[in-house]
Parts: structure tokens; sequence; C-alpha cells
């Protein structure tokens, strides 16, 4: 134990908090990056004479490398300190991000929005590998749902926001500007964050708390092993979690690439009213986790179980996510985003998934398979927009939304089917 350690309090520090919030900002940022190319494509791909096609392509490549280095970055999570490791690909993508303000070619594009894939691979691992070193289990949904609603409630403020940089400094400022504001956090957090036993305003006693109900004994790292792979694929309850996150992971990418497009030309909203619309769904998708997160630890606290604690708001959220296929039938803008907010609401509610990487994989391997979840769930990235530039090439995103609202009713099956008993897998031994 770090003999910085604070230990003379006889009630618990709540540093926790505090670097939830540095997480918390981390993420939002990680989605302005990953977003701000959606409200640019409209006059991007104008300007360069791209087709639906083409914008599929270039939406697609960040989850290209993005999914396939999802295993690296997991095992690579499991053996650097997240306050450096955050810092180093937090630089490296936001410079990836401002070059991409500065370029004129689609191939030029498409090499730049993989890097960003390759540089944010290690993000959620190391999130999700934070919030099991910083908080209990018992108030580890909650932690999950509220750095995850980032993304959410970023975007919805962002939204606006963005579309509103671009029309005063075009597409290509609106990346520069990113980049330099990810070069900017990335200092930030190096200075600020620590591991909980290297926290100097930590004490006892919140230490305590956090390994509440975990076993006491440390486990020594070791070596990668190519033979650790099989233990991210030989459960059924695993491949459970990966394609409900595939799925869940479906509906996100819609709104995270195609739909400031959607608006604009399937239902003729232009570009400043669709940023103020489109926030709407992100505000919805933002209540969703949180609430999520919070009704999750309030049933664990409750003796309600795992199963159905942890399952239910997943199997409701996905249900909700298929909704989006009733925006087919109106003509109505706002019904159009009641639709759409009741859809990304669920996704939102199911966004909690992360914490059965917590509740269920190997200790020793948390990085691990929290790398293949997220692997599983970035491969939606390589598919949908591909697939929805495909479906819509011809300017109609009708047969788009049943294409997503399917895949959502196929994830809640696999949670029915797949997932059981929610209980950290343990290892043998002699393994």
């Amino acid at each position: 134990m770090n003999n910085k350690i604070v230990s003379s309090s006889t009630s618990p520090t709540r540093k926790r908090y505090g670097i939830l919030g540095l997480v918390f900002i981390s993420v939002v940022i990680n989605y302005l990056d990953r977003s701000n190319i959606s409200v640019a494509a409209s006059a991007l791909s104008e300007e360069l004479d791209l087709d639906k096609v083409k914008m599929g392509l270039i939406f697609s490549a960040f989850g290209w490398t993005y999914a396939s280095l999802q295993i690296p970055g997991g095992v690579i999570v499991d053996k650097i300190r997240a306050r450096l490791l955050y810092a180093i690909i937090l630089t490296l993508w936001s410079i990836a991000t401002l070059l991409q303000g500065l370029i004129s070619s689609f191939a030029g594009l498409i090499g730049l929005r993989a890097s960003i894939g390759i540089f944010e691979a290690p993000s959620f691992p190391i999130n999700n590998a934070i919030a099991t070193k910083w908080f209990p289990e018992e108030e580890r949904a909650s932690a999950i749902a509220f750095y995850t609603s980032g993304q959410y409630i970023g975007l919805a403020f962002l939204t606006p926001l963005l579309a509103y940089i671009q029309g005063e400094l075009g597409w290509r400022g609106l990346f520069v500007l990113s980049g330099i504001v990810g070069l900017v956090w990335a200092v930030v957090w190096y200075l600020f964050y620590r591991d909980p036993e290297n926290h100097t305003k930590i004490n006892q006693e919140e230490l305590d708390h956090i390994q509440k109900g975990e076993a006491k004994v440390k486990i020594k790292p070791k070596p990668f092993q190519w033979k650790d792979l099989k233990h991210a694929f030989i459960y059924k309850k695993l491949w459970g979690l990966y394609l409900g996150q595939f799925c869940l992971g479906s509906t996100f990418i819609f709104f995270l690439t195609w739909f400031p497009t959607y608006l604009q030309e399937q239902k003729g909203i232009d570009l400043m009213k669709s940023g103020i619309m489109g926030s709407v769904p992100f505000l919805g998708a933002f209540l969703g986790v949180i609430i999520s997160g919070l009704l999750s630890d309030k049933l664990i606290k409750s003796g309600v179980s795992k199963e159905i604690a942890r399952k239910a708001p997943v199997l409701a959220g996905l249900l909700l996510s298929s909704s989006i296929i009733f925006a087919n039938y109106t003509t109505s803008p706002q019904i159009t985003i009641m639709f759409l907010t009741l859809a990304f609401f669920g996704t939102g509610f199911a966004s909690i998934a992360w914490i059965f990487v917590s509740a269920i994989a190997p200790k020793e391997h948390i990085g691990l398979i929290g790398g293949v979840f997220n692997l599983m769930g970035g491969l939606s990235a390589v598919i949908v927009p591909i697939a929805i530039g495909i479906l819509a090439k011809d300017g109609n995103f009708e047969p788009a939304l049943f294409f997503i609202g399917i895949i959502a009713i196929i994830g809640f099956l696999a949670y029915i089917f797949l997932v059981g008993k929610v209980e950290r897998i343990e290892i043998p031994t002699n393994e």
C-alpha cells in the first residue's frame, strides 16, 4: 500500500467521484472526435464530391481499426497504467482529428478515420478497468452509467454547437478545433488521474469501501500468453454479451453517423434546425442510461437478484430501441423525433451492459474480456455505416431503419437465451 494514503479520517473520502468526473469528460471528448464527421458530412461530401456509398466507407473506417484492435487494446490496459495510457492515446487521436481539417482526399479521410479508431481502441476497456478499481460492485452500475452518459449528454449539447461551429468556421475548422480540445485534455488527464493506491488524498476507509465484497488477495500480474485468449471465447454467457453489444451498438452507430444526414435529406430539416432537433434523442439516451444505472444499483441494494437487476434494463432497452422502425410511418418532424428519442432512450437504458464485464469476467482478464466485448460492439461501427449507405443509396432511409430495429430485437433474444447466471468466472489455478 502506498504510504502517501491518508488514513486518519474515520469516514471515507469521496475521491472516486472526482475520478469519475475525469472519465466522464474523457468520454465526451472521445465521442466528440467520433461524431464531428456526422455533422460535417453534408458539407464535406458536397465539397469533395463523395456519394453515400463513399461516405458510408468513411464512416466505417473508424470501426475497421477500432474493432480489430479491441483485444490488443484490452491486453494493453491490463499491462499499462491508465494515467499514462489514456494521456498517450488522447494525444494521438486528437492529432488525427485535427489533421482531418487539413486534407481534401477520400483516401486521406479514410486513413485518418482509421487512425482515430486505432488510438481510441483501448479507451472503453480503460474506462471499465478504472470503474472496477475505483468503485465497489454495488456502485459500479451507477458509475458505468454516469461515464457512459458522457457520450449522450455530450453529443446532446455538442450537436447544436458543432453545427454552429461548422457554420462559422466550416467543416475544416470544426475538425481543427475538436483536435485542439483533445490535446488540452490529455495534459489535464495526466496531471490529475491516479489509481486508488497512488492517490494522495484517499483514505483507508474509502479504500476499504471500494474493496468491499471483493477478495482481498491481490492477483499478481503475469505476462500475456496466447492461451489466455481462450477464456474470452469458451463461455456461452460471454457470447451472449458480445452479440448483445453488437446489436446495441448498431442503433448507436446510426445516431453517431447517418442521423444528421437522415434528418436533412429524409425529413427536409436544415442544418441548424437539425442540430437543435437532433440533440433531443441524445438527451433521451442520457436520461435512459442514468435512470438505468441508478435503478439497477437500487435493485441490487434492495436484495433483488443480479439476473433481474442487471438484465432487466438491458432487455427493456433493446426492445425500446426497436421502436426506431415507427419513424418510417410519419411525415411529421416532431413525431419522427419522438420515435427516435424513444429508441435512443432505449439504447441508453441498455448501455449499462458494461457492468456484465465487471461482474462476469475473470479478474485476471478484465481488460481482455472488455476488449473482446468492445470488439463485438465495434463491429457494428464497421458493418452498419456501410449497410445504411447501401440501403439508402437512392435517398430512402426507410429500409435502413427496419434493419436497425430488427438487429435490436436480435440483441434482446441474445440476452434471453445466451446470458446465464450473473457471477464471476473463476479460472482454475492450474491454468
